[in-house]
């Protein structure tokens, strides 16, 4: 059993309190949801829901950003080991030039509720609210540091992705999907410079544009 220092399970605590609080007016089925992949030049968007057991929390679970490589990984397989349930939904590159990256996410969001086995009877979203749904929810500015849910969501999108874009390095090597997972770094746009665009790039993203 891990051993918490005070100011970890302070921490945790206090990432548990819109849980908590739900807990008490009724809600059983509490569902994070958080995205990854927004801001990219290549690749999908991919976003996650999880439904934690009530009062439940794992330590140095925190918003996904914020770990390392080692710690998203290690904290994926305890979030799916332990989670009620989990769903995940993915929508690629070319719906996103499609419909745009905003309504993509929602629509990734959307499908990762629907992934679940377990009904949710609130959501707690990071930052947006999400049509559709007729129940209980609630966006969270800065959601992925404040909710154990939304954190969760945020490991399971993030983990998800990164295997992704490293699966892409495979098939696209010259473009070091691997390393920067299609964000516009100044080593993938020399890349889009020197190669063009694959099937992978969102095309109407500044930058993937000649």
């Amino acid at each position: 059993m891990v051993s918490l220092n005070a100011e970890e399970k302070h921490r945790l605590f206090a990432m548990s309190l819109f849980e908590r609080v739900l807990s008490s007016f009724g809600y059983q089925y509490i569902c994070g949801i958080d995205e990854a992949g927004r801001g990219p030049l290549a690749g999908p968007v991919v976003a996650a829901a999880v439904i934690f057991p009530s009062g439940f929390s794992i330590p140095g679970l925190r918003d996904s950003k914020l770990l390392t490589p080692l710690q998203r990984e290690t904290l994926f397989d305890q979030i799916t080991q332990k989670a009620l349930s989990v769903g995940v939904g993915i929508v690629d590159n070319d719906l996103i030039d499609q419909i745009n990256i905003l309504q993509a996410t929602l629509l990734a969001m959307r499908k990762s509720v629907e992934q679940l086995q377990v009904k949710p009877d609130y959501l707690l979203i990071d930052a947006l609210t999400l049509p559709g749904f007729n129940i209980g929810q609630k966006g969270i500015i800065h959601g992925d540091n404040l909710s154990v849910s939304i954190a969760a969501a945020s490991v399971i999108a993030k983990v998800t992705r990164d295997r992704l874009m490293c699966q892409y390095h495979e098939a696209f090597p010259e473009y070091h999907f691997h390393t920067h997972k299609g964000y516009g770094t100044l080593a993938h746009l020399d890349k889009i410079r020197q190669f063009g665009p694959c099937r992978l790039h969102r095309k109407t993203f500044r930058g993937v544009l000649q």
